[in-house]
């Protein structure tokens, strides 16, 4: 696919027109209050996964309503003293998959955690093991429009709370440094990182790869490539509710959740990616609030984005924060 999104020039003038609603830090406060009336009751168990390099923790936490959420909580084997944590959230349709996946980091000497998404993990990868219990209305096949018919009953309010949740269940292992915490994920992942970073203030970083979930005025009427299309088929059905959905939408909006942003952040966008337009991308690049920010551009790709080159990149910007 040639280039379809503004040239560059105009991307680096960008600003979304998306705005928050008013009550956009309410609406989250009283989320996040209501989900830490449950006890997080982190539990951590030793898995043997036949690597003599690290060791590997299966881990169960208490997500949105109490909900138990899956993760990995992988470490350097003989770590003897709280580590530099990073927590990393998973690509749309994928799960948590199995520990020898998710080596990079730990081999790094950081402590490493991976957050199961909820009711995904089939879409691709080894799965997933966390059920979405919570039932919804009528929604198009897919997670983007379930519960699209008011904030409070949206998929992705549970995931962001499920995104804190599991920041604040890695902190609480003893091997973990909470005051060296870096989010990172790409698409969806780097969607989910942009609302931690916005939501939880005491980060030291946040790296997300062409995030997924950004500008959706925008997102949903540019390019016609799920997972954004689900949103399109689901207003083909249900005509006229396209200001009700772009209401629910605001609240989940990571150009919003950016703003809020308190930490150092390293961004990456496609210029031919049509799963995540590069103007979303630069709207919450834009958006960002904190002055120590960067993207990293690459002109020719789609949605791979920088592949195993900006994993590169993240490793040296790593350095320099935890």
């Amino acid at each position: 696919m040639a280039l379809f999104d503004l040239p560059l020039d105009e991307l680096r003038e960008y600003r979304s027109a998306s705005t928050a609603p008013e009550d956009f830090d309410a609406f989250w406060s009283k989320t996040l209050d209501e989900a830490r009336e449950h006890d997080l009751d982190a539990r951590f168990e030793p898995v043997d996964t036949g690597l003599s390099t690290v060791r590997v923790f299966d881990v169960t936490f208490a997500g949105f309503g109490g909900h138990p959420v899956k993760g990995w909580l992988t470490l350097p084997a003989g770590a003897d003293s709280p580590l530099p944590l990073v927590v990393e959230f998973i690509g749309y349709g994928g799960g948590r998959g199995l520990p020898h996946e998710h080596l990079l980091w730990a081999s790094t000497g950081r402590a490493h955690f991976v957050m199961d998404t909820r009711g995904q993990g089939s879409a691709w990868g080894a799965g997933g093991g966390t059920a979405d219990p919570v039932g919804g209305a009528p929604a198009y096949p897919g997670f983007m429009t379930r519960g699209i018919d008011a904030p409070e009953h949206y998929y992705y309010r549970r995931v962001f709370t499920d995104a804190v949740r599991a920041v604040e269940a890695a902190r609480s292992h003893p091997l973990t440094d909470a005051s060296r915490t870096v989010a990172v994920g790409s698409s969806q992942g780097g969607g989910i990182t942009l609302a931690v970073g916005g939501l939880v203030p005491d980060l030291a970083g946040v790296a997300p790869d062409v995030p997924f979930l950004c500008d959706f005025p925008r997102a949903t009427t540019l390019t016609d490539r799920h997972p954004y299309r689900e949103i399109g088929l689901y207003l083909k059905t249900h005509r006229g509710r396209f200001d009700d959905v772009l209401r629910t939408l605001s609240y989940f909006d990571a150009v919003h959740f950016a703003a809020r942003g308190r930490a150092p952040a390293l961004f990456s966008a496609a210029l031919e990616d049509q799963t995540c337009p590069p103007s979303t991308v630069f709207a919450a690049f834009h958006a960002w609030a904190h002055e120590d920010k960067a993207i990293e551009v690459y002109d020719f790709n789609d949605h791979e984005g920088g592949g195993p080159f900006h994993e590169a990149a993240k490793l040296r910007w790593m350095r320099s924060y935890i």
